[in-house]
């Protein structure tokens, strides 16, 4: 009998059919062949955190019973996935489950299975959306949430009915922006919705590639926003390379690149790092804090493909400050620790 080395194959041999999505920095879908190649050890995982990669498996068989594994396996120095740890996982699946991933388990196999070092539990944010997208990419029903945020954010409800409006519903309106009249609605919102659905919405948006009407009207609420606001309002932007530039530098104008704005960076818009002048802003103002918290903020981000060569280059550009180069100078004393 073949040796299953990679869920694909195991899923596959076992007749379902599944969809894979990322749960990383951002929440997204897979392409199939993309996760294939990740898994293969032909390609890096995108967007690390803390050296692991974080999936969420959906499957389903013939009955159309649907099954979700919320995976967290470490990574290697090169960003590969470690085969070690995955094999263990499936291994463990096997042991428990046969090659039927979909059979009816007792309470002690679920309960092994639930409690396995592989697991994880999403952010109720990441769940929200990550349960929005499933629905949609497998052509259900919204949420039971859906219909009453519609019609909170389409002032068909009196403004002070905003603490009735679910995280899931401005999920699914987030997710189906493309549908209806959805995305005026959400764009409309930005001028009469209570302050904590506007953060809510974000919260959803950055998660997802946003149409440029959106995107602008985020960015002008950005620099309307109180201070404590304004990560959200980035936050949504992270599909948005060009306006999560925007974003940063009128920050950084104004000298707001705290440490709460540098991981909402890190975190979502680092793909604005690519850009020369906004990754040397970063850098800058990253020096200015703690030593240990540019430490670990310069280790978050290296670690994703996209950067590392950028950064590791910057480590030796001598069109520095002082300060930066006080904080390369004691990041490489721990390293050599």
């Amino acid at each position: 009998m073949t040796e299953i080395t990679t869920l694909t194959q195991f899923l596959t041999t076992a007749n379902t059919q599944f969809q894979v999505y990322d749960m990383g920095r951002r929440v997204q879908h897979i392409d199939m062949l993309a996760f294939q190649q990740i898994e293969n050890l032909a390609s890096s995982y995108p967007s690390p955190i803390q050296g692991h990669a974080q999936f969420a498996i959906v499957f389903w068989d013939a009955s159309q019973q649907h099954y979700i594994w919320f995976l967290k396996l470490p990574l290697d120095e090169r960003g590969l996935l470690s085969p070690a740890p995955r094999t263990q996982f499936i291994k463990m699946i096997i042991e428990a489950l046969g090659r039927d991933p979909s059979q009816a388990l007792s309470k002690e196999q679920q309960q092994k299975l639930a409690n396995h070092p592989f697991s994880f539990k999403p952010t109720s944010e990441k769940l929200a959306l990550f349960n929005a997208l499933v629905k949609k990419q497998l052509g259900q029903v919204a949420s039971p949430q859906y219909e009453f945020a519609y019609q909170y954010l389409s002032k068909q409800l009196k403004a002070e009915h905003w603490q009735e409006v679910g995280l899931q519903g401005l999920a699914d309106i987030c997710v189906r922006a493309n549908e209806l009249d959805h995305l005026n609605v959400l764009i409309d919102s930005f001028d009469f919705a209570a302050t904590e659905v506007q953060v809510a919405v974000c919260q959803c948006l950055e998660h997802l590639v946003i149409d440029e009407r959106l995107a602008a009207t985020v960015l002008e609420k950005l620099k309307l926003a109180d201070n404590e606001l304004k990560p959200y309002y980035l936050r949504a932007l992270a599909s948005d390379e060009q306006r999560s530039i925007a974003g940063i530098t009128y920050l950084a104008e104004l000298n707001q690149l705290d440490a709460n704005v540098l991981i909402t960076i890190a975190a979502r818009n680092w793909l604005a790092l690519k850009e020369t002048q906004t990754r040397k802003t970063f850098l800058e103002a990253l020096a200015k804090q703690e030593q240990h918290f540019f430490n670990q903020i310069f280790a978050d981000i290296v670690a994703i493909p996209a950067l590392r060569i950028q950064l590791l280059s910057d480590l030796r550009n001598p069109d520095r400050s002082e300060v930066l180069s006080a904080a390369i100078g004691g990041l490489f004393k721990v390293t050599k620790a």
